[in-house]
């Protein structure tokens, strides 16, 4: 593994073990990683069509393994789609993709980015930080995981405002905190 790709594995694990789990962005990312389901595979892959091949071969992992042994899986972008304008266009050719695939009941894909931007926030809006990670990522997830989780809540776009209102109270120092003191 080179030096960028071990770091970004570092990092993205950082991310996930202190903002994700340790925030509790989302509620449903701590079981799969302590059971060791969650898989994170780092590809320096720099065009979309390097990248959709990269997500091709992810995809087609996740789907051969049973869910016990991996629920889902993090594809770590080092080197393609910083810019975060191209990697919003990309994930229209990622969902694509799965449609082709007869894959979209299957799996779907959350994005990660560290320019992430909802389209009514300003940029440096700490609400933005939800989906904020240290690499672009593409956040394979199969369906029947999202499904049971949104089952078990009677309100799931309340981790959403949830989110939002433990963000508003970190604020940015807060934020920043959280990687200097952890």
């Amino acid at each position: 593994m080179t030096d960028t790709a071990t770091h970004a594995l570092a990092a993205t694990r950082e991310w996930l073990e202190r903002a994700v789990i340790g925030l509790n962005l989302c509620p449903f990312a701590r079981a799969p990683y302590q059971r060791d389901q969650v898989h994170f595979a780092v590809s320096d892959a720099d065009t979309d069509e390097t990248i959709a091949e990269a997500l091709l071969a992810e995809i087609r992992q996740l789907e051969a393994l049973p869910e016990a042994q991996r629920e889902t899986t993090l594809l770590i972008l080092t080197r393609g789609l910083a810019d975060f304008d191209d990697f919003n266009d990309f994930l229209a050719l990622a969902d694509g993709l799965l449609e082709t695939l007869a894959l979209d009941g299957t799996f779907q894909i959350a994005s990660f980015h560290p320019d992430y931007r909802f389209a009514d926030s300003a940029p440096d809006a700490i609400d933005n930080y939800t989906n904020r990670a240290p690499f672009p990522v593409l956040h394979i997830l199969r369906e029947s995981s999202v499904g049971e989780a949104v089952d078990a809540m009677q309100d799931p776009d309340a981790i959403y405002r949830a989110n939002i209102e433990r963000l508003r109270q970190l604020g940015h120092d807060g934020w920043d905190r959280l990687w200097r003191d952890g």
